[in-house]
């Protein structure tokens, strides 16, 4: 069970919608640390029933602000206070009302204020948070630091109210802006009414070079995206006006920006909205080249596989033209071969992953080989068990194994009536086994695998050592033979 819910686990009244909200709070409140500076610690009642007057409180989470210096060198979580001993807290408790900064209080070195912001769900009060700021800190704050306390109030009153974290905001906030990137305000028509100068030069990047405040957000956005060959956005002016939660991404030739439109609000009414706003021209070129650089592999992939098609249909050719059959047999043999190289990169050009499904590639091997067999109609195939993913350094050397060996039994390892090749595949946690089974008559007595002249079989016991750093077992019993490969992932 994780902490938070350890926590309240037994000594909380708080049910699990609540703690569901809890966790909602939680997942959202760095925001609100770092727009008023300060030190966050939630605290939940401590009761088995809700009808009973608390003993205490307990700290189920707490957090830090990246916008100034932490005011707690320790941890806090876990921490229980006794009824009465923290006046704010309980009086945030049992009035619903966020209580006010109080005279500074000393802790450690530093002078700290706090503030206690009551937080409920459909109208009750379940658990509190306590805010903890430097009073040093906050003496002469600038238009920066003034805007941003504002905003937090805002937001402080809308936990008490239960409207932050917003309602079914669903991957909205992931991953959330951070304050210090960029933040607008905009007044309840939408006019930006104050920008840090992180949202300034973020705008002026994309080649706004007025101020920007006093202005109303979508007729900026529409203005920088208007000579961007890429300017398809509809309704831009209505996604930044700040009456709906949204998340809206601007580009241009200069900049992309990433924008979170946040609605302040009072009650019912919508007094405002901040944008959260991160420049994420860097991250949008790189995930540009990513996509290139995986369009392009995709394409090297498909001209190998058409380049591969292309000297096996030479070789066929060549073959055809040959008076001796065994030389004809050893060209067709390297077409073989060939084309199972080719099925593998055939796979890689029509994804974007670098692993091959190699069930489809045993497939068209399958096929492929049925097909050069004279003896096709008379086989059965019996296939159990799947490989799944492999990564294209093992796909490539077992699918010329797999051509081998099935090649092999089909050519030496058939019963004369009723022929039955089987096929088991079984994935383990840190290994791969393929095990292939002819009906026929079997191996001589004196065979050895690792004296073997058969090129065939050669090329299997060196790929599948070198390449593979497997292990290949050939057996034989009065009924037929079976090559067993065992390889590491």
């Amino acid at each position: 069970m994780p902490q938070f819910e350890t926590l309240i686990h037994g000594r909380s009244s708080v049910t699990l919608d609540q703690a569901h909200r809890l966790r909602e709070l939680v997942a959202d409140w760095q925001l609100l640390a770092d727009l008023s500076f300060a030190d966050l610690i939630l605290w939940v009642p401590i009761r088995k029933d809700v009808k009973l007057w608390p003993t205490g409180h307990v700290a189920v989470a707490h957090i830090r602000p990246t916008t100034a210096a932490t005011v707690f060198s320790d941890d806090v979580i876990g921490d229980e206070i006794m009824w009465g001993s923290r006046s704010r807290i309980d009086e945030a408790l049992s009035s619903g009302e966020i209580v006010r900064d109080g005279e500074p209080e000393k802790i450690g070195e530093l002078m700290i204020k706090e503030e206690t912001i009551p937080v409920s769900l459909d109208g009750t009060v379940f658990a509190v948070i306590s805010r903890h700021r430097n009073s040093e800190l906050m003496r002469s704050p600038g238009a920066l630091e003034l805007n941003y306390r504002q905003i937090a109030h805002s937001f402080y009153r809308m936990v008490a109210e239960g409207s932050f974290p917003y309602k079914n905001a669903g991957s909205l906030f992931e991953p959330v802006p951070r304050v210090g990137d960029g933040l607008i305000r905009l007044d309840v028509n939408g006019v930006i009414s104050f920008a840090s100068p992180n949202a300034r030069s973020a705008f002026n990047r994309m080649g706004w070079k007025s101020e920007i405040e006093n202005h109303k957000l979508g007729d900026i956005a529409e203005a920088v995206i208007k000579n961007s060959p890429d300017a398809h956005e509809e309704g831009i002016k209505t996604r930044l006006n700040g009456k709906v939660l949204r998340r809206v991404e601007i580009d241009n030739q200069g900049a992309t920006i990433d924008l979170l439109v946040l609605p302040i609000l009072a009650g019912t009414d919508r007094i405002g909205a901040i944008v959260l706003l991160q420049n994420v021209t860097e991250l949008r070129r790189r995930d540009r080249e990513l996509v290139t650089k995986d369009a392009t592999i995709r394409e090297i992939h498909h001209r190998v596989k058409n380049n591969l098609q292309t000297v096996s249909a030479l070789l066929r050719l060549q073959a055809r033209r040959i008076e001796d059959p065994g030389a004809a047999s050893a060209l067709n043999e390297a077409v073989r071969r060939i084309a199972s190289i080719a099925l593998v990169h055939e796979t890689l050009s029509s994804t974007s992953d670098t692993d091959v499904t190699f069930d489809n590639v045993l497939s068209s091997l399958i096929t492929h080989a049925l097909e050069l067999s004279p003896r096709m109609g008379e086989l059965k195939i019996e296939r159990k068990g799947e490989l799944g993913s492999l990564e294209s350094r093992l796909a490539t050397p077992l699918s010329l194994v797999v051509t081998e060996l099935i090649h092999n039994a089909l050519e030496h390892g058939l019963a004369e009536e009723g022929s039955t090749l089987s096929i088991e595949l079984a994935r383990y946690s840190n290994e791969c086994v393929v095990r292939i089974t002819d009906d026929g008559v079997g191996l001589p007595a004196e065979f050895d695998l690792a004296t073997s002249s058969n090129l065939g079989l050669q090329i299997v016991r060196t790929l599948t050592e070198n390449e593979l750093k497997g292990v290949l077992k050939l057996t034989s019993n009065d009924l037929g033979t079976t090559a067993s490969l065992r390889f590491p992932l």
